[in-house]
């Protein structure tokens, strides 16, 4: 169903005196613009959209696994000081790009730089890459979660269930094809009507099931001591790597330096504050990696006796760990803790792919100029198609590698360790050096002071591209082994 909702008027809040006519009809053709594309009715769906986006794989399954592999405390400390700053800073100008300029990430740029297009197409490509490979995660999730509500979670919990799993010709495509198709749903339907709808329910109930699964995981014995492990900063172990490894968690955790948060931006209504928004999507988005550490860690760290290999094997840590993990509880119990906690872990992957699905929609409708609906089905379609080499990658196409990783493994490293801090780098460059950080303070002041406005422009110019530069080179290095600190 194609987007034609016409939402309220906005208040253009230009002052007559002060604005020459060239910028009122630019921004009431942004206004326009806006219109044809969809809006969210209020501040409320627009955080509850971006929260959802950046509340995904990367809280629920990414963080836990690095905050256990990084020293617990002393790495949730270190992502907690960076997601205030570092995060804020870049979370801030991309919604703000988004909104000032009405687009999509492949035409803001252009919009306020011709010469800058490139970046556009630069943020365009990465959702593209990242959509696919994501969803046949997503599927993996969704497998878990029918394995556990049919009660099979016993099977889970086998050496051998989640590899056999994966390798299977059929099956992983099966579970990937129905994740797409759920995203693709809620993206046909609009702004309003589909995602804002949908992240109003999904949202709060995600808050809910991962307080109640992390109060049961709380209650297992032996867990005060991996909730020690977790909770308090050991700073014997802090290290370059924990803080590389938290700024790279950001990029994959926020939503950032991918289109997402400019592309819903761009959805934002001119009344509606950017300063406290980004403050609310931060609490729900640090809060959420926060329980999900606490709702994981301890089991994971009782089942593993503390031992630091188990409790950094990424992926195993929930496909395979935690499966034996709820195996202790029985087949009741363990049923219901299994099945509460992949709910929640769908839900969660959900959301992310809704916004990433967004985003692309969005890049087709504003670069071809067309409709919700067929651009929701070029997309639907294109990530089909694309995700089936990620997911035959470690079956009948396990013998495809490249430098050593498997395709989907690939795909993983080249969007989020390459192309996405080259995205934030240019970002920063381009804030801070081409179009000046006042185009981007004036947007945020619309309604009002900008309390961190000083600091904003410190970070945007000088912190952020020295550890985004930092996060890229370390990254690069460290496929090859030369890094090794």
């Amino acid at each position: 169903m194609e987007d034609n909702n016409t939402p309220q008027t906005e208040e253009l809040q230009i002052n007559a005196a002060s604005k020459s006519q060239g910028e009122t009809a630019a921004l009431q053709e942004n206004l326009v613009e806006k219109k044809k594309r969809g809006s969210f009715t209020g501040k409320i769906g627009f955080v509850l959209a971006a929260a959802g986006s950046a509340v995904g794989l990367g809280n629920i399954w990414r963080f836990p696994y690095l905050a256990a592999k990084y020293g617990g405390g002393i790495f949730l400390l270190t992502y907690i000081v960076l997601a205030l700053t570092f995060g804020f800073v870049l979370m801030i100008a991309e919604i703000t790009l988004g909104r000032k300029t009405g687009a999509s990430a492949i035409n803001a740029f252009k919009k306020l730089n011709k010469k800058w297009a490139f970046l556009g197409v630069l943020c365009a490509v990465i959702p593209i890459i990242i959509l696919p490979y994501y969803s046949v995660i997503g599927g993996w999730v969704g497998k878990y979660f029918f394995t556990f509500l049919t009660g099979s979670g016993a099977s889970a919990a086998g050496d051998s269930y989640f590899n056999n799993f994966i390798s299977s010709p059929w099956q992983p495509l099966l579970f990937f094809a129905i994740f797409v198709t759920a995203a693709f749903v809620v993206v046909i339907f609009g702004v309003e009507k589909g995602i804002e709808k949908v992240s109003k329910f999904l949202m709060p109930a995600l808050v809910l099931l991962t307080i109640g699964v992390t109060i049961y995981a709380l209650t297992m014995e032996g867990s005060a001591e991996g909730v020690k492990y977790y909770l308090l900063p050991d700073f014997k172990k802090f290290s370059i790597k924990t803080v590389l490894a938290a700024l790279g968690q950001l990029f994959y955790s926020m939503s950032l330096a991918m289109g997402i948060m400019i592309t819903y931006g761009s959805y934002m209504k001119k009344q509606d504050k950017i300063e406290s928004s980004v403050h609310q999507i931060e609490i729900f988005d640090t809060g959420i990696a926060l329980l999900s550490g606490l709702m994981i860690i301890p089991a994971a760290y009782t089942f593993s006796g503390g031992n630091p290999e188990t409790l950094g094997q990424g992926p195993g840590l929930m496909f395979v760990a935690l499966p034996k993990v709820f195996a202790k509880f029985g087949t009741v119990g363990g049923g219901i803790l299994g099945t509460l906690f992949f709910a929640l872990v769908l839900f969660a992957a959900l959301t992310s792919a809704i916004s990433l699905m967004e985003t692309v929609v969005s890049i087709v409708m504003d670069k071809f100029h067309l409709s919700r609906k067929k651009s929701s089905i070029i997309v639907y379609v294109g990530t089909l198609l694309l995700g089936i080499p990620s997911s035959l990658g470690f079956g009948v196409w396990s013998a495809v590698s490249v430098g050593g990783m498997t395709i989907l493994d690939m795909f993983d490293f080249l969007s989020n360790s390459v192309l996405m801090p080259i995205a934030a780098l240019l970002t920063c460059v381009f804030i801070g050096y081409i179009v000046g950080c006042k185009n981007i303070t004036d947007e945020i002041e619309l309604n009002g002071a900008f309390k961190f406005k000083k600091f904003f422009n410190v970070m945007i110019r000088y912190v952020c591209p020295i550890c985004i530069a930092a996060i890229l080179v370390t990254s690069i290095l460290d496929v090859f082994g030369v890094f090794n600190i």
